[in-house]
């Protein structure tokens, strides 16, 4: 990796060699972090008519909350690492968790919407900056051609969120008050700084690159394309995604008891896509993930079709899942790589670009919805996007060939 660490970190990388068998301590805590951090992006939209109702705002209103968290994301990712380049990344990812606690702290005591607001762009900060800093992090505490898979399992804990925290979260927030919701995950940021504080060794960052150098490795074509890929290949899925629960109650006929159902099989999807990708993606990058890209389009397009089939719409919800997370961790590895040098900055515009991919998803989803091709079109809409990202991995892989000759 580019970044060079000191001798702790050498430390670490051997000793995690004499042990396959499990996940190195540092990247346990690394994936509670990822749990707790990815539980407060996605809980707001179970308890919209919760914080509604007990703020006096309109449902709308609640809404940008999601659009506040976001544009924190956006707005924080890059920032923060750009400014804290020289930072230990041990003390950095405990600093980011601070953060985090105090975002969520201040939003479970939030007198008015307007406090509440604020609380989720604070907490919003941390979260591009901890996956792009976690992600460096993971790899270097694994040996070398593990890395891809080393960022997988940290990812888990985003999966783990959506299959188990959102849902355990939001049974909370109706029994207990949404408030509820933010102290738990508050004791969860909690956890992760303290499972950071003792597991993750020291990581001083010998000389680190200057800002310029960090904002100077996007000038290079390959960072450039990495991004672009990420942007399109993982935004195709939330152009149908977004409006999954219209299309399995109104298309397919299932029950809304049973789409909760199988948006728990899609969660699993996640999990299980997540882990082969980062496997994969140790083989062979590049392979792993316009193989991963092809799948994920063909799924989109299938979904089109399935989605007249209640078992049929059943297993597509799964695969969609797997494919569609499949390619997180070959995408950052890749962003990184190219980044070779200064990859701070890279790593975090690409965890933005995951969230620009979701919300121009879900923005041309509504487009698509709204026109006269109708709800039953966003799935083949979506393999369109995806495709658009598999090209631009075609012409990276290219120009990885042409260098090579």
């Amino acid at each position: 990796m580019s970044t060079q660490l000191a001798e702790p970190a050498t430390r670490a990388a051997e000793t995690n060699r004499t042990s396959s068998r499990r996940p190195p301590a540092a990247l346990v805590a690394l994936m509670i972090g990822a749990f707790g951090i990815g539980m407060t992006e996605f809980i707001v939209a179970g308890l919209l008519p919760d914080i509604s109702s007990d703020l006096h705002v309109s449902l709308s209103a609640a809404g940008l909350l999601v659009s506040g968290y976001a544009a924190g994301v956006a707005v924080g990712a890059p920032l923060l690492t750009a400014l804290t380049g020289r930072l230990d990344r041990k003390h950095l990812l405990l600093g980011l968790m601070v953060i985090f606690i105090v975002g969520n702290l201040v939003g479970a005591i939030a007198p008015s919407y307007g406090v509440l607001m604020t609380a989720r762009v604070i907490a919003a900060f941390a979260h591009g900056t901890f996956f792009a800093v976690g992600a460096i992090v993971a790899t270097q505490v694994v040996p070398p051609g593990k890395g891809a898979a080393a960022i997988a399992t940290m990812f888990t804990g985003l999966t783990f969120a959506n299959v188990i925290g959102v849902p355990a979260g939001t049974v909370i927030g109706h029994q207990l008050g949404w408030r509820a919701t933010f102290w738990v995950i508050t004791a969860l940021g909690v956890l992760g700084a303290a499972l950071i504080a003792v597991l993750v060794p020291s990581l001083k960052v010998q000389d680190p690159p200057s800002l310029r150098q960090e904002v100077g490795v996007l000038r290079r074509p390959q960072v450039l394309l990495a991004l672009a890929m990420t942007l399109f290949g993982y935004g195709g899925i939330f152009v149908a995604f977004t409006y999954i629960a219209p299309i399995l109650e109104q298309i397919t006929g299932f029950s809304q008891s049973m789409v909760t159902v199988l948006l728990v099989l899609f969660g699993l999807g996640l999990f299980v896509g997540n882990t082969l990708g980062g496997k994969l993606a140790d083989r062979h990058v590049m392979r792993a993930l316009m193989g991963i890209l092809t799948a994920l389009a063909a799924v989109l397009a299938v979904l089109s079709v399935t989605a007249h089939n209640q078992v049929a719409a059943a297993v597509t919800v799964f695969l969609l899942g797997a494919t569609g997370f499949g390619t997180v961790p070959g995408l950052q590895l890749r962003v990184m790589d190219k980044a070779e040098g200064a990859p701070n900055v890279a790593s975090a515009l690409n965890i933005g670009a995951f969230n620009l991919g979701i919300a121009g998803g879900a923005f041309l989803g509504g487009v698509v919805v709204d026109s006269p091709l109708g709800l039953g079109a966003t799935p083949w809409v979506g393999a369109l996007v995806t495709l658009v990202g598999l090209a631009l991995a075609a012409v990276s892989a290219r120009m990885d060939r042409t260098r090579r000759a």
